[in-house]
């Protein structure tokens, strides 16, 4: 029998030792990662008969809640005391290196979706044609298959993955909702590099499955992440956009930082910068991955994190990220 209160009282045994981010997120692999204590609970629940599994679901489901919101609550005191051994050695000794503007930016944002009880994901870079596309209702004979420019490892099969939405594509299929879920990846396209496209570029990705889940709750999410990262006075604007992983979809634009709307090289005269695309998860996605979509609804969004690193350091060549130049050095935080 399920008992999720000894289960949680453990948890939160556990989670009074932790002490250190690295001992939080081993913790967090025990109980909530692909092979954890939550899923062997949901494949043991999957077994259980039908009368059962109405009991104990939602206390299973509420039980993953709870863990998910305290390990995103969680929060550190600095130690006062400090490593003699290795002040002994740096004492003196200029400080050399920094973290990547890049890094930077995705631990910014991964704090605060840590914070809002997002789980932290990763996914496979070398990828298959089924979770790259087909899974995400791009069949082979597909027009926006063309737009991406994929880089095939072994065509038509594997390839490198043109958009971290491919994550989100197994999150759907080995996860069972309800989940919230963001994960920041490196993408590659064949394409031409200028001051703001690469053929090596970062996303940071956020997929929300649950009952209710509306276009407000989508919108609402990006409105913070915005806010979080350039302040309350931040200029946006989001315009109908076509994603055939989602439905209806948009795309949320940002004021350009280095011309303020007037227009530039960077924002090509726009005077506005395209920051990423999100939507309603397309109910033939959820199909895919054996969700019924009358029960689960969700959203996802996919941001280009190199813009938005460059917006938060004021760089305004994404050349300048992957090179050796250190352009953005005055910026740094």
């Amino acid at each position: 029998m399920i008992d999720t209160k000894q289960i949680y009282n453990q948890f939160e045994k556990e989670l009074d030792q932790v002490s250190s981010a690295s001992e939080l997120e081993t913790l967090r692999i025990k109980y909530l990662g692909r092979q954890g204590i939550m899923g062997s609970l949901f494949l043991e629940l999957k077994d259980l008969p039908q009368d059962q599994k109405q009991l104990l679901g939602p206390a299973v489901n509420q039980l993953k809640k709870q863990i998910e919101e305290a390990i995103g609550s969680k929060t550190f005191t600095p130690s006062t005391k400090p490593d003699t051994t290795t002040t002994k050695i740096i004492e003196g000794l200029p400080k050399y290196g920094h973290l990547h503007p890049i890094t930077q930016t995705e631990l910014q944002l991964n704090q605060l979706f840590s914070h809002l009880g997002f789980s932290i994901y990763n996914g496979p870079i070398i990828e298959t044609d089924e979770f790259n596309f087909q899974r995400l209702n791009v069949p082979l004979d597909h027009p926006a298959r063309d737009m991406q420019d994929s880089i095939y490892i072994q065509e038509p099969k594997y390839l490198l993955r043109t958009q971290t939405s491919a994550i989100e594509a197994r999150l759907l299929a080995q996860e069972k909702p309800p989940f919230k879920v963001a994960f920041p990846g490196t993408v590659y396209r064949n394409e031409k590099v200028n001051r703001s496209n690469h053929f090596v570029f970062h996303q940071y990705q956020a997929v929300v499955v649950d009952k209710g889940i509306t276009m407000k709750d989508l919108i609402g999410t990006i409105d913070l992440m915005f806010k979080t990262l350039y302040g309350p006075d931040v200029v946006v604007r989001y315009r109908c956009k076509y994603y055939p992983e989602v439905e209806p979809g948009l795309g949320p634009d940002m004021q350009c930082f280095q011309c303020k709307g007037k227009g530039c090289p960077l924002c090509k005269g726009a005077g506005w910068i395209e920051m990423g695309g999100a939507g309603l998860i397309n109910p033939l996605v959820l199909k895919a991955a054996g969700i019924d979509p009358k029960i689960w609804r969700g959203f996802a969004f996919g941001m280009g994190l190199d813009r938005w690193a460059m917006a938060n350091f004021k760089i305004t060549d994404i050349r300048t990220l992957l090179g050796g130049n250190l352009a953005y050095k005055p910026y740094l935080k």
